[in-house]
């Protein structure tokens, strides 16, 4: 397993991350159900095979399964014996948690409700990472960044990031903490893969930029870059993306990148799950996967893909095959400063 610098800080996480998203979901969880059902004794089992595969990097939510995705992985720790500082433990916040009008969102009242609840569940005395799970339009972002930075002060929370936010929010964001001195953003978790490009466009230039560290959610595109899925089939009993068909693809460039990438894997003998796992990797905008498995067999596959290495050819295929259709102003930027470039300068 290799070890990145998560964003600017001093933390290395693995470049595999274990997501809890199928942890819980028992049959009345509604939503939840779709995306895993797993017990206690299954989830011991795949946090021990990602830790002796060398992952120290965990991120759950506390919306996934209304809770009990963090107690079902603080369990597991603790189950197994594992030392703390041995992990990185990253737990998001906004989501509905009850029925009343300030059980959501990135108020501070929810934030500092929330983080109490999550390290409770988790079993610990500080998050090694708090992130806030979506955008709100309603909070100022001067409350919520002031709630952070609080819950850093009070040790409560070591580091801060966001998920699926836009680059100009985040970038806001970014400033207001300089200006005022609160912890500032470290990471990013975002959705990103071989057949969703988009965030290519504006996010991934900012992160290079400020120096934040790229989480990816739905590296497979819920399940449909894993080779078991065909544009006239509906993928394998009890896959995810045939009960819940999330996030959006763009359907033919989708198929043509799980076609050009059954054939790398068949160069390679392995499956074409690793090789959409292994393009990711090879990105210097990201810097660590998050991986959501049912089952060990999956597990194993995904974490076996963190030694695949792409030939060049392999990935200037692969990035042709899967390119974005140009979109202002980015093709009027490459058209204007595309010769402005760090170069000598000669006037002749």
């Amino acid at each position: 397993m290799k070890y990145r610098q998560m964003g600017s800080t001093g933390l290395f996480v693995s470049e595999i991350c274990l997501g809890a998203m199928t942890f819980g979901g028992n049959p009345d969880a509604g939503f939840w159900k779709a995306i895993g059902q797993l017990g206690q004794a299954e989830v011991d089992a795949l946090v021990g095979r990602a830790l002796e595969a060398g992952v120290n990097f965990f991120d759950t939510a506390n919306v996934y399964s209304y809770g009990q995705s963090e107690r079902l992985l603080g369990q597991a720790f603790r189950n197994l014996g594992v030392a703390r500082k041995d992990v990185v433990i990253a737990t998001k916040v906004f989501g509905e948690m009850g029925p009343g009008p300030n059980d959501r969102g990135a108020s501070r009242g929810h934030l500092m409700d929330s983080v109490r609840a999550s390290l409770e569940r988790l079993q610990t005395d500080h998050l090694d990472l708090y992130q806030i799970h979506g955008n709100d339009a309603v909070t100022p972002l001067d409350e919520s960044l002031r709630a952070l930075d609080d819950l850093v002060s009070q040790g409560l929370v070591r580091y801060v990031g966001v998920s699926n936010w836009a680059a100009w929010r985040i970038s806001k964001a970014l400033g207001i903490c300089e200006a005022k001195g609160y912890s500032r953003f470290a990471t990013l978790q975002a959705y990103y893969s071989i057949a969703g490009r988009d965030l290519e466009r504006e996010l991934a230039p900012m992160l290079m930029e400020e120096g934040l560290g790229l989480m990816v959610w739905s590296p497979l595109a819920g399940g449909l870059l894993s080779g078991k899925f065909a544009p006239e089939g509906q993928g394998p009993e009890g896959a995810r993306r045939a009960a819940f068909d999330f996030p959006p693809v763009d359907a033919e460039r989708g198929w043509a990148c799980v076609d050009a990438m059954r054939g790398i894997a068949s160069a390679h003998g392995v499956s074409v799950a690793r090789v959409a796992l292994a393009w990711l990797l090879a990105k210097p905008h990201v810097m660590s996967l998050i991986i959501g498995a049912k089952t060990l067999a999956q597990l194993e596959d995904n974490l076996a893909a963190a030694d695949l290495e792409l030939s060049p050819g392999e990935m200037e295929q692969l990035d042709a095959v899967s390119a974005l259709p140009p979109e202002y102003p980015g093709w009027m930027l490459a058209r204007q400063g595309g010769n402005r470039r760090p170069k000598p300068f000669s006037a002749h």
